[in-house]
């Protein structure tokens, strides 16, 4: 059988399933994994009880034995391609920032989530202080330049995200969290304290974590 893998930062799937996913879960309740490369972390959302089913552009990578849908989320309409919804939780790990269009992939999400659903994502955090750091010095973003992953296209600025992204996808947003709470996993252990202690005099509050994990559900009609 061949092994399930993830590209993820260490302790990041452990981090949202235990503290995000966990509270969440309902035996049966559908759900559906966006970006779910190997299968691994659909498996794990199966773990939980869920009903899974698993989506990606490549189909070649994916191994886990689950529902598996080939859908492109560059197109305005991928959304109408993924039967099986609407959903009570759709993730999208790590995804978002793969995308040419945020918004229209945050749209296209808010389409397939059931009228109480929640949708779950991750996305690195170009807003905390090495990311200040590096483009004060660089004019490159943090985890984005040409020494990261080639498919890290659409970064994600916090304040846009909030202000513009989300109103214009009819979406809100219902929880963050920073993974890690305090610190930075990827910063070279010597730099660490260093970026800890520039972030005791800077203002915002996405200084800290190498990641954002938001909950994400519709915005209804008042």
């Amino acid at each position: 059988m061949t092994e399930l893998t993830t590209t993820t930062i260490s302790g990041l799937h452990d981090f949202v399933l235990e503290q995000v996913i966990a509270p969440l879960a309902r035996p049966g309740a559908r759900a559906l994994d966006l970006g779910a490369g190997s299968g691994l972390w659909g498996m794990r959302l199966k773990s939980l009880g869920f009903d899974v089913v698993c989506a990606d552009k490549n189909p070649s990578a994916f191994h886990a034995g689950l529902p598996f849908i080939q859908a492109d989320f560059d197109a305005g309409d991928f959304s109408a391609s993924i039967g099986g919804g609407p959903f009570a939780l759709v993730t999208a790990i790590e995804v978002i920032e793969h995308v040419e269009s945020p918004i229209g992939f945050l749209r296209n999400m808010g389409r397939l989530l059931a009228r109480d659903g929640v949708a779950v994502l991750t996305t690195p955090n170009v807003d905390n202080v090495p990311a200040r750091v590096k483009f004060l010095l660089t004019e490159k973003i943090r985890m984005m330049d040409e020494h990261s992953e080639v498919t890290h296209i659409s970064p994600i600025f916090w304040d846009l995200f909030n202000r513009q992204f989300l109103p214009r996808a009819g979406l809100k947003l219902a929880g963050h969290q920073l993974f890690p709470s305090r610190g930075y996993n990827v910063t070279r252990a010597r730099y660490s304290w260093a970026m800890r202690a520039l972030g005791s005099v800077l203002r915002g509050e996405c200084r800290d974590g190498d990641n954002h994990v938001l909950i994400l559900r519709r915005s209804l009609p008042q």
